[in-house]
């Protein structure tokens, strides 16, 4: 999105511009839902395709890393596309994968629509953003913008266990089937409720891409990849992980919604923290919570020990300490770069992508059935991407200016 869009818009926003905000915020629930799913259910979908976990877990992987890649190329591409029409050919894209996914016969199919859903969720939630922020006031843009977004981490906090619940009662292919038929109806509502949008002026990708020449963006980006796959090295494998410290696969929907609890608490708290303390002080407590967590749940997984209380605060501490990164990272990379401030965004999550993408891969490498070496590597990231943003920050414009 550039400037120009929003202000034009944004000058004849409708008065009742909030139900189509959170329309859209619904659609990136459903986004969210859809991206991490598969952790509710993964078992069973495995033992159904005839592949090991470790393999299913790749399914994740694949999404992530194509969502990473296609999120930049479909900027350029349909950036004469009329963001109304775009946002609701994303969804149908999405909600089709999904009917695939559901449908799919082999991994291999499953793993070609996993691809296609990603193309779908890569279109929606950048311009999900753009156009949110387009339809209210200059002075709610703010809230706009956090109110779309929004809709990721409460998907993990309710998506999430509720596919759980869904594919216990009625088949993994079924809690597919009702993402698919949600990404439908968000679409049909945006056709039906969203204004006529003009389309973005067309950038060349090189262009978009100049901003990685810049030493203070080189620096913070890698943070971002390394913070999500540090806090991504079980989440996929949730299912046998819980139950490596004692929690059964019927109990894991109570983990995974009190993972996503902590995941709303953390985005939400930790913007007001950078406001106050600055980008890299909360990051540096975030990685020093997770690190202590994941290694908790090593040890609780490596002395064979059940203690399910620990564990559902150990699930919080989790959640939280995974999505308190978002907002202190966009923080740092605009101010390394505030003239280009959409498109660091848009790269930090490509960057959010990637690093899940990485740490469910590094996770797999052991198998799923090895959940103390899935949280300990966790941990080990995580001391490292503190490391690396310690000796870091200190080099970058922004935290000069902020560190405290």
């Amino acid at each position: 999105m550039n400037i120009s869009l929003s202000d034009r818009t944004s000058a004849a926003a409708p008065r009742h511009s909030g139900g189509r905000v959170s329309l859209l915020a619904l659609g990136t629930f459903a986004v969210g839902t859809d991206a991490f799913v598969v952790a509710g259910f993964l078992p069973r979908m495995a033992d159904e395709l005839g592949v090991s976990e470790a393999a299913a877990g790749y399914s994740v992987t694949v999404f992530a890393i194509c969502y990473a890649v296609f999120s930049p190329l479909l900027a350029t591409a349909t950036a004469t596309v009329p963001r109304r029409r775009l946002l609701v050919a994303a969804l149908v894209v999405l909600g089709l994968a999904n009917v695939g996914t559901a449908l799919a016969p082999t991994f291999a199919i499953l793993m070609a629509t996993r691809v296609l859903a990603a193309l779908g969720a890569a279109a929606y939630t950048p311009n999900a953003g753009a156009v949110a922020s387009s339809l209210v006031s200059v002075e709610r843009r703010g809230r706009a913008l956090a109110l779309v977004v929004s809709g990721l981490t409460v998907a993990t906090a309710i998506g999430v266990p509720l596919g759980n619940l869904a594919s216990r009662i009625m088949g993994w292919r079924t809690a597919l089937g009702l993402v698919a038929l949600l990404c439908l109806l968000v679409g049909v509502g945006l056709a039906v409720l969203l204004p006529r949008l003009a389309s973005g002026t067309r950038t060349p990708l090189a262009t978009r891409l100049a901003v990685l020449r810049n030493l203070d963006v080189q620096a913070i980006l890698p943070v971002t990849v390394l913070g999500m796959a540090a806090a991504y090295t079980a989440y996929a494998y949730a299912i046998p992980a819980f139950d490596a410290v004692g929690v059964s696969p019927d109990a894991t929907q109570w983990m995974l919604f009190l993972y996503g609890v902590g995941a709303v608490a953390g985005a939400q708290s930790s913007g007001k923290l950078t406001d106050r303390f600055g980008g890299t002080r909360v990051l540096i407590t975030g990685y020093t919570v997770m690190t202590c967590t994941l290694a908790a749940f090593g040890s609780l997984s490596l002395a064979g020990i059940a203690l399910p209380g620990l564990v559902g605060i150990l699930a919080f501490t989790w959640g939280a300490s995974s999505w308190c990164q978002t907002p202190p990272q966009q923080h740092r990379l605009i101010a390394a770069a505030p003239d280009e401030a959409p498109l660091v965004i848009a790269l930090n999550s490509s960057g959010i992508y990637i690093g899940i993408a990485l740490g469910t891969f590094i996770g797999g490498l052991a198998g799923s059935g090895n959940a103390t070496w899935m949280f300990y590597s966790g941990a080990v990231i995580a001391v490292l991407v503190a490391i690396f943003l310690i000796s870091t920050s200190r080099a970058t414009a922004n935290d000069r200016k902020g560190i405290r």
